[in-house]
């Protein structure tokens, strides 16, 4: 489905979409069965990032770096206050009301937008990450930075005040140094140095994908205007992000929020991470496949996939109803457990495996209410995430629009 708007005050441009949607209630045809592509569990080292000061100097830059730059020189924020190249749009006088690049990377599609300093999406556009088994590291990249100059080509090519980047994990945070485990030609990829030297002058911020989505419900969605909150991203993993006080946690390692790895059954099946049990490991899209086709559903039909299980569910078939009553299940025990540690206000949980509705949520709902039961965890209050497919790059974007609450300056 091709979105319009991300919330009442916002409106899309142009949204081109390259990469095929999804078909059923938010679900695609790929073996993760999810539109909104979780990460996958694995955490980041912590580094200071010296190259992204976060000082008032930095700039709107040039929105086209100069062609004859190598993608590996300079630093994140080299440019001298006339630097970039002549042919972009040049500087704006009020440099806080400069849009944002900002860019969403999964193992399927790259979304890229260009984001208001309001938040609302003026352009976006989205590429398949891939485009065959033999593309590598460069191709990827270059597939990247050529969505992004498109869409800032769409907008005319107005000056930036940044590039914020939603990407799947582990990676080195905050230096940006990438290798998701759903794109495996990126392994210790320098996404921020690239982005850099493209895009000179301006701070470029990377972070978890899931971060990024939690990022845009807590800044424009189900959690404005709340303090203490847990986003969830419920699809191909299970990934999260921790909003307390106001601002993200990102913890040593930037991988705070992580509740995918909370365990939820000590003697469940074993997890990517290399542990048992875990929220990810049973709740995760392909985990309800596996665990389903275990049960006897369609196990003389390899291609079913996670989209197939939700319409035999909604169609009321008992196995996949109860998959998705066993994820919701393990989802309420692991946000009994943050509830518990993190003293929280509101938990917002979206992704692909989420669009079942009371599928997941009746029962999630049930076990929540049935393991937090401590007074002050009683009232936590469980929304569905409202944003649309534009949410990973508006929470990108926030990494810069709102760094005085999204980013850790390093």
């Amino acid at each position: 489905m091709e979105a319009v708007s991300i919330n009442e005050h916002s409106v899309v441009l142009l949204t081109r979409v390259v990469a095929a949607p999804g078909k059923i209630a938010g679900m695609t045809d790929d073996t993760s069965g999810v539109t909104s592509e979780g990460t996958s569990g694995q955490g980041a080292t912590h580094r200071p990032d010296q190259n992204d000061p976060g000082s008032p100097t930095e700039r709107p830059a040039d929105s086209r770096g100069p062609d004859s730059r190598s993608p590996d020189s300079g630093s994140p924020d080299s440019g001298s206050p006339d630097s970039g190249s002549s042919t972009g749009a040049g500087r704006m006088r009020d440099e806080s009301a400069a849009p944002v690049l900002a860019v969403d990377i999964g193992g399927t599609k790259i979304a890229a937008g260009l984001v208001s300093a309001q938040g609302d999406v003026l352009v976006s556009d989205r590429a398949p990450t891939t485009l065959g088994p033999d593309d590598g590291d460069l191709a990827i990249w270059e597939r990247l930075h050529t969505l992004c100059e498109s869409v800032l080509d769409a907008a005319g090519r107005p000056a930036i005040q940044g590039v914020g980047v939603g990407c799947g994990g582990p990676m080195r945070w905050p230096a940006g140094v990438v290798s998701p485990v759903n794109l495996l030609p990126w392994r210790d990829f320098p996404l921020r140095d690239r982005l850099s030297a493209a895009y000179p002058g301006v701070p470029v911020r990377v972070h978890n994908d899931a971060v990024a989505v939690v990022v845009a419900e807590h800044w424009r969605g189900a959690g404005r205007g709340v303090a203490n909150m847990l986003g969830m991203v419920v699809s191909t993993g299970v990934g999260g992000g921790l909003v307390l006080g106001g601002r993200l946690i990102d913890g040593r390692s930037g991988n705070a929020g992580h509740v995918g790895h909370i365990v939820a059954d000590p003697t469940g099946p074993e997890c990517g991470c290399g542990g048992r049990g875990c929220v990810e490991a049973i709740a995760r899209g392909p985990a309800l496949v596996t665990w389903a086709r275990q049960q006897g559903w369609r196990q003389d039909d390899e291609a079913a996939t996670a989209k197939h299980l939700a319409d035999d569910a909604l169609a009321g078939d008992k196995i996949a109803r109860k998959a998705f009553e066993r994820a919701g299940h393990a989802v309420g025990i692991g946000i009994a457990s943050a509830v518990a540690l993190c003293d929280l206000e509101l938990v917002v949980v979206g992704g692909g495996v989420s669009q079942v509705g009371g599928l997941l949520f009746e029962p999630l709902e049930q076990s929540l209410r049935t393991y937090a039961r401590i007074e002050f965890a009683r009232d936590v209050v469980v929304r569905r995430a409202s944003l649309d497919q534009n949410a990973g790059i508006v929470g990108a974007a926030a990494f810069v629009l709102a760094g005085d609450q999204y980013w850790t300056p390093g």
